[in-house]
């Protein structure tokens, strides 16, 4: 990602300061591997929310709190079932409700699903955002 800046000298939003290189990459997911890392050191699971911002921590609601009570995945239910395009509270409702129902059968769909939302590049960006916009928190 480029680092442009406005008049004001304010960052571009993410959508004009990425690369072509960098679509090419968020398409196909390539900038995910690195995380194996963490799944074979026990950091990380394969499967389970997706792991946040650190300053997102104080944010978080009780419910919303619940979906650290598995470990963090690569993928997970919210990102079969919209990835970047769907709210944050859509998020965590997915988060919340896959910890409620984790089970193997789940995780293989959501594997089949992952690989399926790869090969079409679906959901990768936010309406107007190369990524999705930080969470404020709910007020």
């Amino acid at each position: 990602m480029l680092d442009k800046k406005d008049k004001h000298g304010l960052l571009l939003p993410d959508a004009d300061r990425i690369t072509s290189v960098g679509n090419i990459v968020r398409k196909t997911s390539i900038d995910e591997l690195p995380q194996l890392i963490n799944v074979l050191k026990g950091d990380m699971s394969l499967i389970g929310p997706r792991p946040l911002l650190v300053q997102y921590l104080s944010l978080y609601n009780d419910r919303q709190k619940r979906r650290h009570e598995v470990r963090p995945g690569i993928t997970g239910w919210a990102q079969v079932n919209g990835r970047n395009t769907i709210s944050w509270e859509q998020k965590f409702e997915y988060d919340v409700w896959y910890v409620d129902n984790l089970n193997l059968w789940l995780d293989i769909k959501i594997i089949w699903l992952t690989i399926i939302k790869v090969f079409k590049s679906e959901s990768i960006n936010q309406q107007g955002q190369s990524t999705v916009e930080y969470f404020k928190g709910n007020y």
